[in-house]
């Protein structure tokens, strides 16, 4: 090994896309796209939620709870993957690569959590429709969401720290555009086993927990959907739900894929690993406002009149 370099004097380099790099402007362009599709489409979320009093239910608030997740998972990535592609600076110090592994880890826990909680929302809703204000009361869904907070911001924080603490003495080369736990990981020089136990414990903990418990609560809605209702009820509820189905799979399908790529993909492209890394990240922000805006009914009405000509000029007249 090498000589040992200490984390506080540390400076990493991200590859960006490897493979790539004639390419660079083009994916600036397209990267700069979907921040922006993504940042607008969540704050759009967000704006018509506070706007609308008749949206003002525990569904929405769930709802701008995701959004607010999204917003803060594209704002942890957005500064070295403009940096890398616009400007082609790659350092990071450990201190900023530490912080920013913190919050891309916090947040996509965190998304998974919401979407956990909505899933509640969905089976209270549809399995206890007249104690449903009663259950999801104001106090109860802000206790939720600090929950939710709580649980992943401190379930992350024991992994990087005993991260800090690693000496690292190989190529500071990392894999992709921000830095990523199990990226940084296999540059120190030293027994790691502890670090990957408790970073799979957590996965285990919050991601394959949450999955779990929202597949259980689907079993429920099906199984009272099933014995009561008729075809068109069944349908119904089908539609109400398809929005919550698809935030699911748009943030699961990606995360197995990249968790699968990582552990048994040793002998796969590093491209390969990339592009899983980016779509994992950089797509349920983007889709997550589109899903809601196309399948949520009210969600789409108030879209669509914060966009008409008419609703513009009536704010500027009553702000001037």
């Amino acid at each position: 090994c090498c000589n040992r370099t200490n984390s506080s004097q540390l400076t990493f380099v991200l590859t960006g896309i490897s493979g790539l790099e004639t390419a660079r402007v083009w994916l600036a362009v397209l990267f700069t796209c979907v921040y922006m599709v993504a940042l607008a489409g969540n704050c759009t979320i967000l704006f018509v939620i506070r706007t609308d009093p008749s949206l003002h239910e525990p569904m929405y608030c769930f709802l701008s709870m995701l959004a607010i997740t999204d917003l803060g998972l594209s704002l942890s990535t957005m500064p070295t993957v403009m940096g890398i592609f616009w400007v082609n600076y790659r350092e990071i110090s450990f201190d900023a690569c530490f912080a920013q592994g913190y919050f891309v880890h916090s947040f996509s826990f965190m998304e998974s959590s919401v979407l956990l909680a909505m899933a509640f929302d969905r089976y209270v809703a549809i399995c206890y429709p007249l104690r449903y204000s009663s259950i999801l009361t104001g106090a109860r869904i802000a206790k939720i969401g600090l929950a939710v907070v709580c649980r992943c911001l401190l379930g992350v924080l024991p992994s990087l720290f005993l991260l800090r603490r690693l000496p690292f003495c190989r190529s500071h080369a990392l894999s992709h555009s921000y830095c990523l736990h199990q990226d940084v990981i296999k540059l120190a020089c030293a027994d790691t086993t502890f670090n990957s136990m408790y970073g799979l414990a957590v996965v285990v903990l919050i991601v394959v927990l949450d999955l779990l418990l929202i597949f259980v609560s689907y079993m429920l809605i099906a199984k009272a959907v099933m014995s009561t209702s008729s075809p068109s009820e069944r349908l119904r509820v089908l539609n109400n739900c398809l929005s919550h189905i698809l935030a699911v799979l748009v943030l699961y399908i990606p995360m197995v894929g990249v968790s699968m790529v990582h552990r048994f993909g040793k002998h796969v492209s590093p491209l390969v690993h990339v592009l899983m890394a980016n779509i994992y990240l950089l797509v349920p922000p983007v889709l997550n406002p589109i899903i809601y805006s196309i399948k949520t009914k009210q969600i789409r009405r108030g879209v669509l009149r914060l966009l008409t000509p008419r609703r513009i000029f009536s704010s500027w007249h009553h702000g001037t």
